[in-house]
């Protein structure tokens, strides 16, 4: 009877286990590595590097501003300078806060375009101009594409061109520094937008000769295209499907129904200036099925709790544009959709197997070493430390030079007076 009541006390006290403590226990990112104390101190400090980088950059993009009406070629080359500087911001926000692995690998179209340097590095070797089009999983999927610019050979983190909603120009200091940046800002309605986007996409096709617009020939340029128009999530999973019944096909699992009319435009306005599309599938490590990965990966969770995706995967192809079907729309819109049905089968490949399906040739044959699978290793960081300085020197150079321009002015004018 002692023993009984004992079993039923013990028992009793046993506290229930709830809904979010569970989803907590279950965060693919694991437990929450640091206190409330230290996620303020680490909120500060990102907080003090995002506005000291921010605005020092902006900064450095005022003071270039005469160089429009100077010489356009200079101008450019310096705008691509300022634009570098944030590749590096980025990269190295992320590097310094929420730790990323990435696992990059390709199918056949790519071969020999990634390679694992000797330190562990990853080198891409794309062509200096592309569209780069990708599904959309979080906010900051576009963070790790920069960074993807940044590891190219050539360098290309400076000359990255994205398409963005238009409330975000009018972002304080940021908003200012992507329209410095010939950010493209659609209001997603197309009888507005296509006269902008076509004056834009003019600009892209411009030839300067700068020192770093390149000697001759159109100007590098990556320009990032997300054709779903947003990330994944609840509600975006009820307007594809809804898009689906409307158009009367089949809704994707993974992945959101692409909309083709901005690619398809953008890719007409770019012909015979860019040969190819690279197309880049994104997974995230640890999301269920079924979930979604925004839902999981915050940025709260990464940059403060210390909880970033296990990996973040990357699968490549390779589309050349004379092959699409750019003279109808009817037909480019089948062609999108067939190769987002496609990622969406990559994504279940990744969800069962946990690896896309890479081929051995496209990292030329360098194998991670676990199972059939050929993929690179590696993580979001910069190649030296040291290029950090490059956001600050263009300004402290500035600083330095008007600091003895006006020395040398006091002491000519108290020279005189004397």
């Amino acid at each position: 009877m002692a023993t009984e009541l004992r079993q039923r006390n013990t028992s009793a006290k046993t506290p229930a286990v709830t809904t979010e403590e569970k989803v907590e226990a279950e965060h693919p990112g694991g437990h929450i590595k640091h206190s409330g104390p230290v996620q303020i101190i680490r909120l500060l400090l990102a907080v003090i590097y995002f506005f000291s980088s921010c605005c020092t950059i902006v900064a450095t993009q005022f003071l270039g501003v005469p160089l429009y009406w100077i010489n356009r070629d200079l101008y450019y080359a310096y705008m691509a300078l300022t634009k570098q500087s944030f590749g590096i911001f980025v990269t190295t926000l992320t590097n310094w806060w929420a730790p990323t692995v990435v696992r990059i690998s390709g199918d056949a179209s790519v071969a020999g375009q990634l390679k694992r340097t000797a330190d562990g590095r990853v080198e891409c070797h794309f062509p200096d101009r592309l569209v780069l089009i990708a599904n959309h999983q979080i906010y900051s999927d576009w963070l790790y594409l920069w960074w993807i610019a940044y590891t190219n050979r050539p360098h290309m983190h400076g000359h990255i061109y994205i398409i963005l909603k238009e409330s975000l120009k009018h972002i304080p200091v940021v908003g200012w520094g992507m329209r410095f940046y010939s950010f493209i800002f659609m209001s997603r309605k197309m009888s507005t937008d296509q006269p902008r986007l076509a004056h834009r996409l003019q600009k892209l096709k411009e030839v300067h000769l700068g020192p770093m617009s390149g000697t001759s020939g159109f100007d590098p340029m990556w320009l990032l295209l997300f054709p779903e128009g947003t990330n994944a999530s609840d509600n975006g999973r009820r307007k594809s499907a809804a898009w689906a019944e409307k158009q009367g096909i089949k809704d994707m699992e993974h992945v959101l129904l692409p909309r083709s009319t901005g690619t398809f435009f953008c890719l007409n306005e770019l012909k015979g200036t860019v040969d190819y599309v690279y197309d880049c599938t994104l997974a995230y490590e640890g999301v269920p099925r079924g979930e979604f990965g925004q839902d999981l990966f915050t940025l709260r969770s990464m940059y403060l709790q210390g909880r970033p995706p296990p990996s973040v995967n990357m699968y490549w192809r390779r589309f050349a544009i004379k092959d699409m079907p750019l003279d109808d729309a009817g037909k480019f819109e089948l062609w999108l959709r067939e190769r987002w049905a496609e990622k969406d089968s990559f994504i279940e490949h990744f969800l069962v197997t946990g690896r896309f399906p890479a081929a051995k040739e496209a990292t030329n044959g360098i194998s991670a070493g676990k199972g059939n699978d050929d993929f690179i290793e590696t993580e979001v960081k910069l190649n030296h430390t040291w290029e950090v300085g490059n956001i600050f020197v263009v300004l402290a150079a500035f600083g330095l030079v008007a600091n003895v321009l006006a020395k040398m002015w006091n002491a000519a004018l108290y020279g005189k007076q004397y």
